[in-house]
């Protein structure tokens, strides 16, 4: 039976996810030089798709990791947390390095959702009861990192309920390489993978229906 994309993506009850598109993720003055590159290749879907969901009347959520100045309850039992707590500009709460890329920017009805520790939105912050309270249903995910964050984000809103969907190019990782045999042998087992294009015209459609036009 053919999946129903446009009841799944249905802005009524979808929200987007924006996974750590900060500046010093990402952005400008990132450590992780691999990341960025990869992540300039996927950011113009990734503001495609975060403008097509507020046009539809989609909640933007975006989810960042920030650090204490004096990196009191932050996560330390992993590389990761490590390293980027020693970079020049670790991402301090309320620093430029924390703070969403421009490019998404945030918007006044956007939602800046920080967590101090752990790799996930979910238990780190308030996202799943805010999402409940919304209606959310099925969330969209673009950000980074396939290697890490956006898998853990992906595992734990499935084992939470929700329906995920991810654009493939939305997504950024490295290596390439690697970026694939993820979705082909992980992800694309529990979340619906499709393109940035395809979603924004789902909710193309649906905006111009609502509005009783063709």
């Amino acid at each position: 039976m053919p999946l129903d994309l446009v009841g799944l993506l249905d802005p009524r009850h979808t929200a987007v996810l924006t996974q750590e598109c900060q500046s010093g993720v990402i952005g400008a003055v990132s450590p992780l030089p691999e990341l960025s590159d990869a992540a300039r290749e996927i950011l113009p879907n990734v503001i495609g798709i975060v403008d097509a969901a507020r046009a539809a009347g989609a909640p933007v959520v975006h989810c960042v990791g920030v650090r204490r100045l004096d990196g009191r309850g932050a996560s330390g039992n992993a590389r990761i947390f490590n390293y980027m707590a020693h970079t020049p500009l670790p991402l301090t709460a309320g620093s430029p390095a924390a703070a969403v890329i421009p490019e998404l920017g945030p918007h006044e009805d956007d939602f800046v959702l920080a967590r101090l520790h752990g790799l996930s939105p979910f238990p780190g912050s308030e996202l799943d009861p805010i999402l409940r309270n919304l209606g959310v249903r099925t969330v969209v995910i673009v950000g980074v990192s396939v290697n890490v964050a956006v898998q853990n984000l992906t595992f734990d809103a499935v084992n939470a309920g929700y329906q995920v969907v991810l654009p493939r190019d939305a997504v950024a990782g490295w290596p390439r390489e690697y970026v694939d045999a993820v979705f082909e042998h992980t992800l694309g087992a529990v979340a619906t993978v499709i393109s940035s294009a395809r979603i924004i015209e789902i909710w193309a459609t649906d905006r111009r229906d609502s509005h009783g036009t063709t």
